[in-house]
Formats: structure tokens, sequence, C-alpha cells
């Protein structure tokens, strides 16, 4: 270290931090490289997290100025039934414009080609949007569909199945001319049109169609537009006890934005956690790099102990040095963060039911300086408390002794404050304690098992070195646990990024398959919905004709929960902590009635009973999560509304229900012999064992029963695999960055620690070894190492993906290896290539440079 005498300041003096800086400022001018390495690995995870503050920020300014064009109207009252004739002449009086909206599932055939796709039609009346617009190619379409028996169809849909304007499709009874191709409705996502392609027609031609039946399952949204000086939200929680009485609830500009908001929210959290992942590999990186670098500089720290610098004051240097650095890299960070926002709103644009601005957001900015500055002092403060102990005497035993931090006590208050950093961040994302704790908690596990593993290689190597094994074999072993070794390091850094990116690749893999299909057998793959009890025969009938199996035929009647125990809606108080039972009694429940159980049932209390008793209470089975969630027990007391009918019944048993078998699964049975006589449709199960058989069994089915709705859930597959594909772009997009963080802190790591080899590699060239012997103990080194490191985050990531599918997803544990091995493979080659990048400065010094000076 460069050092002016004169001015080193004498212990009794107080601290000059003037002198401090200088000293900081000197010393970094022949290590800036090296200091740097150190920060560079938390660039990448302070430029994600600038990003996603940014993005997160700028999200919330645009659904603010955006809410309204998402709800279209400043008022939108919506129920899935007719609104009571007491009711009408009241929303009739609404607001200074009104229009009205019913939209509902059905099947529509493209009557050039002859192909059926289920559909949410949306049949309008009124100038709606009045906010936005419905944009439609031509744009004149959007205004002119209304005036006449015409249609505007989903543009996907359109190229699906190559239709063109001018072409007709059939819609129940009716036939339609498509007006005009249908790009983007108010608060319409892409994904939502991948799964339920909007068409419009006017709701004059409603009725005629002929799907307007008793028993059809109709939404009817009613859509206000007020003068500027009318309170809306005022007005509607006026409304809102009328409203929850006819089982209708309204939506406003100020409602939306706070769903809005909240929904994604949740995304901004998951992709903050994200970045904190690439954020902790990077701090990984921070603290063993300066471990090795206070380790080099043991030597000049006590020439300036022996001057008369005091142990706190040269703790202080350092800290400067690295909190300097810290800043610069933050800064570095937060800039290449603004530049990546810009790309966030282009990789979710199918998951924005709206366009996100990419202004540059100051506070984002100043988050990320202040985050990366306390990262780095905080991760690097482990290494630097070693400084204090450093005595003068090291200056004559330093190449024999090693500092020892075991028994400091401030080495247990650092890690104190980085746990609590850990836990307060996640809390601050996740806005859970419970949760907060889970992550922090399976983040240390996994830091832990890779330390232990490292740990127990060192030691087992070292057990079972043997003189037999060749030199080139031997000397690479020894390198893994030699002083300077950086074997923790580099396994911590390499097995959390490898574990991370597996376990996204493991549940990825796992989310698909619990709906991928077999092309063989009888599993049904084909779903027929809607089907009234007159209907029921002939729809049997031509399932029979076309040699297609019933799998299941089951009724369905739709109820409504309205007392449990005695508590009902009106009874539950204000706070979140009745928020499950309040839902449950605004939800509408999809029930059966039967007499047996099916294969995706059992029984986990209680006892099945499958028929009513005349004159006495009703037993019913729920389904034990539900049962869960509303805090229901055997024997507990419920009051179901059967379109307007109430029904007592009591819960005789809870079933356990796997909801992931393709088959019609329910919340609650009936027993037979109370249901029969309720308004119902029916849903019949087949399967198809080609898209050619599907097409034609589709068009006979429409053709004859136009309101039945069929859902080919072969077509979901497709679909669905697009979605999940687009949903792992987003996730791969993000764990981008712990990936080039993992990349950065191994290239960092190995760079850093040739400054350790440089004398090992020049001692060996001077006794004789090759070029070529020096590479392949280094390749045999890091060639484990990789290895070993990918296997440890591989057995990690299996770990954890078998704790979520069994205790989050609840799905079965069944995971591909191959795109792990794939994984695994790369790892360990990238650890080998980057190692022998780095030794090849290593190689090119002249022996003599080891008998000149120290590294």
């Amino acid at each position: 270290m460069s050092t002016e005498y004169n001015n080193t300041p004498n212990l009794k003096r107080s601290v000059q931090w003037s002198w401090l800086f200088k000293m900081a400022w000197r010393d970094s001018r022949r290590n800036r490289s090296r200091l740097f390495l150190f920060v560079s690995s938390i660039i990448l995870g302070i430029a994600a997290l600038v990003a996603i503050y940014s993005f997160g920020y700028n999200l919330r300014e645009d659904i603010n100025s955006q809410a309204a064009t998402l709800v279209g109207a400043d008022l939108v009252i919506s129920g899935n039934k007719p609104a009571d004739k007491n009711l009408q002449p009241m929303l009739d009086s609404l607001g200074t414009e009104h229009s009205q909206e019913r939209n509902f599932a059905s099947m529509v055939l493209f009557n050039k080609s002859g192909d059926t796709r289920l559909v949410q039609i949306r049949a309008l009346q009124g100038n709606f949007p009045y906010y936005g617009n419905i944009e439609t190619t031509p744009v004149s379409a959007s205004k002119s569909f209304r005036t006449g028996q015409y249609a505007i169809v989903d543009a996907a849909l359109m190229q699906q199945y190559k239709a063109r304007l001018n072409d007709s499709i059939k819609i129940g009874n009716l036939t339609f001319l498509i007006a005009g191709t249908l790009n983007q409705a108010p608060g319409q996502t892409g994904l939502s049109a991948g799964i339920a392609p909007v068409v419009y027609i006017p709701m004059q031609y409603l009725e005629k169609t002929g799907l307007v039946d008793k028993g059809s399952r109709i939404n009817y949204n009613f859509y206000y537009k007020f003068d500027k000086s009318t309170d809306v939200d005022k007005l509607a929680e006026k409304l809102d006890a009328q409203l929850d009485k006819s089982s209708l609830h309204y939506e406003t500009i100020e409602t939306r934005k706070q769903n809005t908001g909240r929904a994604f929210s949740d995304l901004n959290r998951f992709l903050s956690l994200v970045g904190f992942i690439a954020l902790l590999l990077g701090c990984i990186g921070v603290a063993s790099a300066t471990q090795i670098y206070v380790r080099e500089k043991v030597a000049s720290i006590a020439v300036l102990r022996c001057l008369g610098v005091k142990a706190s004051e040269a703790f202080l240097i350092f800290l400067i040095q690295i909190a300097g650095i810290g800043l610069i890299g933050s800064v570095i960070g937060a800039a290449l963060g603004t530049l990546v926002q810009q790309l966030l709103p282009m990789v979710l644009k199918d998951f924005l039911p709206f366009s996100v601005t990419s202004s540059v957001s100051w506070l984002a900015l100043g988050q990320g300086v202040v985050l990366g500055i306390i990262i780095s002092v905080l991760f690097a403060m482990l290494p630097l408390i070693s400084i204090r102990n450093i005595s003068p005497l090291n200056t004559l035993r330093s190449a024999f002794e090693n500092v020892s931090l075991g028994r400091d006590p401030l080495r247990w208050l650092v890690y104190l404050l980085i746990l609590g950093f850990m836990l307060g961040f996640s809390y601050l994302q996740l806005n859970d304690w419970k949760a907060s704790i889970a992550f922090s908690v399976a983040i240390l596990v996994a830091f832990l098992i890779l330390t232990l593993m490292a740990l127990v290689l060192m030691w087992l190597i070292k057990l079972l070195m043997k003189a037999s094994w060749s030199y080139l074999v031997r000397q690479g072993f020894a390198n893994l646990y030699r002083p300077n070794n950086q074997t923790v390091i580099l396994m911590v850094s390499i097995g959390l990024s490898t574990a991370f990116i597996c376990l996204l690749i493991f549940m990825q893999s796992m989310l698909i398959k619990q709906v991928t299909l077999s092309a063989s057998g009888n599993q049904p793959n084909m779903i027929l919905f809607d089907i009234q009890t007159a209907q029921e025969k002939g729809v049997l009938d031509i399932t029979k004709k076309y040699k297609m199996p019933v799998i299941q035929q089951v009724p369905i009647v739709t109820i409504k929960l309205d007392q449990i125990n005695n508590k009902t809606a009106a009874t539950l108080p204000k706070d979140s902590t009745a928020d499950n039972l309040r839902k449950a009694f605004g939800y509408e429940y999809r029930v059966t009635y039967r007499d047996y159980l099916t294969s995706s049932e059992k029984i986990a209390e209680g006892k099945w009973i499958g028929k009513a008793e005349e004159g006495a209470a009703i037993p019913v089975s729920v389904d034990e999560r539900m049962a869960r969630r509303l805090d229901i027990k055997l024997k507990d007391k419920l009051v179901f509304n059967v379109q307007g009918t109430p029904m007592n019944t009591y819960v005789a048993s809870l079933r356990k229900v796997n909801w992931n078998k393709v088959q019609t699964n329910f919340q609650v049975v009936f027993p037979t012999g109370v249901l029969e006589e309720a308004p119902q449709f029916h849903v019949l199960l087949t399967h198809v064992p080609s898209g050619e058989a599907s097409s034609k069994y589709q068009q006979a089915i429409v053709k004859q029963y136009p309101n039945v709705s069929i859902v080919d859930l072969g077509l979901v597959l497709t679909i669905l695999d697009q979605i999940l594909d687009k949903i792992g772009y987003v996730i791969r997009f993000m764990s981008g960055f712990s990936i080039a963080t993992g990349i950065i802190v191994l290239i960092a790591s190995v760079r850093i620690s040739k400054y350790q080899r440089i004398k090992e590699s020049v001692l060996l060239r001077t006794l004789g070894g090759s070029r070529k012997q020096i590479l392949v103990i280094t390749a045999l080194e890091y060639l484990f190492l990789g290895s070993l490191s990918a296997l440890t985050g591989i057995l990690i990531a299996v770990g954890g993906a078998w704790l979520l599918a069994k205790y989050n997803f609840e799905i079965p544990f069944q995971v591909n290896y191959i795109p792990a091995l794939i994984l695994f493979g790369l790892t360990a080659a990238l650890t080998i290539i980057i190692g022998l990048l780095n030794s090849r400065g290593v190689l090119n010094r002249p022996p003599l440079e080891v008998l000149r000076s120290d590294t």
C-alpha cells in the first residue's frame, strides 16, 4: 500500500476522514480491476430490480391513466341473471347514457369451412365503450356491425380458420356476416383472447339465435356514462345494498384501478423475488471476493499497524473502498436496469390489457443505488471485520498464519444483519411474514446444503487422496482443499444458479403434464356442456352414431350458499377476517346429485350417503379443501339457495378429490332424490380418436343443438401450451439475470483466484511443468467443481419441486430429467471453459516473476 508516513495519524488522535479517503483512493489505484470484479456480480441484480421497480411504478401510473378505457364506462353493473322487474326501472334511469351487453360461451360454425369453435359471444346494445374503442379492421366495423345482422370476430380466430370479411358464421339459429376483424376489446389481453376468443353481435338478434333458454349461463352487463360532476363511487356505494339483494355487483373506474393494481402488484412481487435471487448470487461474489482481497492485503495492513494506524482506521480504509466501488457498481446497474425496463413491456404485453410506458423512474433508480451500496457493504463486512484482528506482528508471520474470524462476536452480528436483510426484503415483496420466512429459510437451506457439500468434498478428497494416483490428478484434486481454494464460493454460486433455473424447468414441465392428454386409450378429450334435459337423448344418439364412448354423463345444478351454521353475508364482520366466507356467499356453485363415488374421490371423514330420506335433513358431501377454506366440519348446517328455493342440508362427509383427473369433479355433491326437478343442464365426456372425427362430430352436434357448447381438450392443450410458453418466456427472461449473474460471479471468482494461483503455476513451470500439464490440472479442478456444483443444484431443485408439487400446487411429482441433464452438461462445460480462459494469463507470466514480486 502506498502511504506518506508523515501523514500517518497518531494513535491518540481522533479519526481524520480526509486522510482515510486519501489512503483508500491511493490503495485502490493498483487494485481497481480487482475491486470492480467485487461488485460486477451485483450489477445485474441491481439492474433486474431497478427494471422491475421502474416497470411497477410506470404500471401503476398507466393503470391510473388508462383505467377508464379498461372499464369502458363510468359504472358497470353485472350479474348472471336478468335484473328483477322492480329493479329494472332504476337501472334504466341511471346515467346520461347507458348500454347493455349479454355475454356467454357458445359454439360458432364457420359456414365456408364447416369448422366449429367455442367462443365468447358478446351481444351489445348502445354506444359502449364510452372510453377507449373496440379496435377493428376496418375501423368502421366497430360501429357498422351494430346496424344489421353482422358480427366482428377475433383476429386470431379469423386467422386460425382462414375466414375473411363478408364470410358468414352461424351462431345458434342465425347466420351473421363478418363485418370486421376484432383486434382489441376493452380490458382484453392477448392470453384471454387465446383462451376465449370474442365474437361481437348486435343484441337485437340475440333472442332469434335461440341461445337464451332457461338454464343458459349468461352474464348481464349494464354500462353507464355520467356527467363529470357526478361522484360515481359514492353513488355506487348507495346502490350496493339494493344490487346485492338482486345478486348484482358493480365496478367503477376507481375499483378497477384498485383491482388491476392489486393483480399486477402480485406479478411485480414475483418478478422482484426473481431479481432478488440474482442479487443474492451477486452477494456471494461480493463476500468471497472481499475475503480473498483482504487476505492479499494482510501484509500491507500489518505495515500500517506498525506505523501507528489504529485497527479501526485500517478497517475504515477498506470499508471506504468497498462502499465507493459499490456506489459505482450500483449506478452502472441502475443505468442498465433503466435500459432493460424498455424491454419488460414487450415481454409482458400478452399479460397486460393496456399499454405500459417506459419512462425513467428516478425513485427506482435511487432505490437501486441505495440497495447496491447496502449490499456491497453488508456482504463485504464478514471478511472486512477480520482487519481489526491484524496485528503489527503479522508483518513477520503473515506468510504462515491466516487471520481467524471464528471467535469474533461481530461475525455473528453480521450474520444476523444479513438474515434480517433477506427477511425484510422478501417481506416488502410478499407482504406476508409466513411466506417471507419460508422464502428466506429455503434460500438459507440451499446455501447451507451447498456449503456443507463443499466442506464434505474437501474432507473426502483429503481422506481419499492416494499417492498411487497420477501426478496431474493429485494436483487437480489437491487444488480443491489447498489454502486460498475456491471450492465453497464456486459450489454455492454455481449450485444456486443451477438449482433456481432447474426448479423453474421442473415446475413448468409438471404444470404442462397436468393438462397433457394421451392420444391413445379411452381417456376423455372432449366435453359437451349446456345440454338441456330434453336434448340429452338426442346428443347421446349422435355420440353413438359416431361411435364415440360415453365416458361420463352428469347433471349439473347451479346453486348459491346462503348460510353456514346460521351465518349469512349480512352478519359477517366488515374486516378482512371474513373474506373467504364473503366470497363463498357470493359464489355460484355447480353441483350434482348421485348415489355413488367416482374414481377420483374417496371419503376423508364421515359417511357417504347417496340417497336422501323423505322429510329428513339433506346430507351433502363437501370437498375437504373447500371445508378447510371455509372452516366447515362434519354435521355443520348449510342452507343452499336452489333457484330461489332454500334447502337445509348438513355435512355428512368430507371428500378428498383428485382435481387433476380429466373428469367432472364437484365441491358439493347432493344425494339422489332431491335435485331431480331443479333447473339443470347436463355434461357429457367422450373420447374422439382423431382431429377429423372431432370436426365431424362437433359439426353434427352444433347443427342440431346449437346451444350445446363443446370443449375440445386437444385444442385447450395447444392453447395452454402457448400460454405456458409465454409464461415460461417471462420467467426465463427474468431468470436470465440469475444465469448471467451466476456466470459473472463464476468469472469474477475464478479471475480473483487467478491472482492466488500465479505463484503456484509459476513454481510448477519453474520446476519443469509444461503448459499442457498446468492446463490439465486446472481442467480437472474445474470439471470436478462444475460437475458437483451442478449436480447438487439439480438435487436441490428436485427437492424443491417435490415440496411445491405436494404442498403448494397439490399435483403429482413427475418431472422430465432430460433438461436437467442438458443443464448439468452446459454448467460443467462452462465452468471448465471459464477456468481455462482465465488460466491463460497465468501461463503467460515468465517464471522469473515469482522471484521479483508478490502478486
